[in-house]
C-alpha cells in the first residue's frame, strides 16, 4: 500500500497480534475489530469517514487543526488527543506531532498530518504478529510507545543542560545564555503538552471500556509521564539557575573592569588637571624661562600619582 496515499492504515485486527489488510475502497465490517489511519489533511479522508457511517461530530473531531491533549466520551465512544514527539531527521522533538483517536464501538480510526513513530511502530508489531489483539489494547499499546519515545527525548534535554553546568565551570561564556535560554524553551514547550497528556491518559484508566491488562498499562505510562513531567521541571529549574549563575559571573566581570576604570580614573584626575593648568597660552606661567623645569614638573607630577596611590591604598580602594 502506497504510504503517501491519505488512507495509512487499513486492517481488522485478527485477535491473535495479526491483521488483515484493506484498501481504501473497502466498506467496514460491523462484526471485525478494525483499525483505520487517515491523513486528515486529505478530503478523502473525511469523505471515507462519511461513506463509513462514522457520525459527524467524530468527523469533525478527527480533522480539526488545533488539538490539545484529551480525553471525552463522544458519540458513544471515547475521542482521545494526544501529543508525540517528533522523531523525523532534522525535526525539533519539542514540535510535538498530534495523533487523534477514536475508540468506537467496533474498532479506532486514527488521523495525524506528521508521520508519528509510535504509531509506524505499532504497525510493524502488527505485520509480525507481535500486536494488540482488542482495539483498547492498540489504543493502550499507542500510549505507551508514545511515551516511551519521549524519555529518550527528555533525557537528552537534561544531558544537555548537565553539559552547560560543566561549560560554565570551566570557562563562562555569554554563548551559554543563548544556549541555556533555547532548553528552557524547549523544556517549556514540552511541559505544555505533557501536563493535560498526563491528566488524558487519568481519565483512560477509569473509562470503562478498557480491561484489567490495558488499565494496567496506561497507569504505567501515566506513570513514567508523571516522572517525565518532574524531570522536565527539574532540567528547567536547573537551567534558570544556570542562566542566572552566568549572568552573575558576566556582571561581576563587568563591575571589576568599571572599577578599574574607575581607579584610573582617579589617579589620572589631579595629573591631568596639572597638565591643563600648565597648559594654558598665558603670560607669566612659572619655569617658562627654566630649562630644567619640564622635568621638575614631571616629577612633582609623580610624587602626586604616588601620593594618590597611597592614599587609595589606604582607604582600601584596592
Amino acid at each position: 500500500m502506497d504510504k503517501d496515499h491519505w488512507l495509512k492504515i487499513g486492517c481488522y485486527l485478527d485477535g491473535k497480534g495479526g491483521c488483515d489488510r484493506f484498501g481504501a475502497d473497502h466498506v467496514l465490517q460491523a462484526d471485525r475489530t478494525y483499525w483505520v489511519h487517515l491523513d486528515y489533511t486529505q478530503p478523502q479522508s473525511a469523505q471515507w469517514m462519511r461513506d463509513n457511517v462514522v457520525p459527524e461530530r467524530v468527523i469533525e473531531a478527527l480533522t480539526a487543526t488545533e488539538t490539545r491533549p484529551r480525553a471525552s466520551e463522544v458519540s458513544g465512544g471515547l475521542l482521545v488527543y494526544l501529543r508525540g514527539v517528533n522523531l523525523q531527521p532534522g525535526a525539533r522533538p519539542e514540535d510535538m506531532i498530534a495523533l487523534r483517536l477514536w475508540l468506537g464501538p467496533n474498532g479506532v480510526i486514527s488521523t495525524q498530518k506528521r508521520t508519528l513513530v509510535s504509531v509506524e511502530t505499532e504497525e510493524a508489531q502488527l505485520e509480525a504478529g507481535e500486536g494488540p489483539t482488542t482495539a483498547t489494547a492498540l489504543v493502550a499499546g499507542l500510549v505507551d510507545e508514545l511515551t516511551w519515545r519521549m524519555e529518550d527525548v527528555i533525557e537528552n534535554l537534561e544531558t544537555e543542560v548537565e553539559h552547560c553546568a560543566e561549560q560554565l565551570d570551566a570557562s563562562p561564556t555569554a554563548s551559554l545564555t543563548s544556549q541555556l535560554g533555547l532548553l528552557r524553551r524547549r523544556a517549556i514547550t514540552l511541559r505544555r503538552y505533557l501536563t493535560p497528556q498526563r491528566e488524558a491518559l487519568m481519565k483512560l484508566q477509569s473509562d470503562r471500556l478498557f480491561g484489567e491488562l490495558d488499565v494496567i498499562q496506561i497507569r504505567e505510562a501515566t506513570d513514567r509521564l508523571l516522572r517525565l513531567v518532574e524531570d522536565l521541571d527539574a532540567a528547567r529549574e536547573h537551567a534558570t539557575l544556570l542562566q542566572e549563575e552566568v549572568f552573575a559571573v558576566q556582571n561581576e566581570a563587568i563591575n571589576d573592569r568599571m572599577y578599574l576604570l574607575a581607579i584610573i580614573s582617579a589617579l589620572f584626575l589631579p595629573l591631568g588637571f596639572l597638565t591643563g593648568l600648565f597648559g594654558i597660552n598665558v603670560g607669566g606661567l612659572p619655569g617658562v624661562e627654566n630649562e630644567q623645569a619640564f622635568w621638575w614638573f614631571c616629577g612633582v607630577m609623580t610624587l602626586i600619582a604616588i601620593g594618590v596611590m597611597i592614599w587609595m591604598r589606604k582607604r582600601r580602594w584596592f
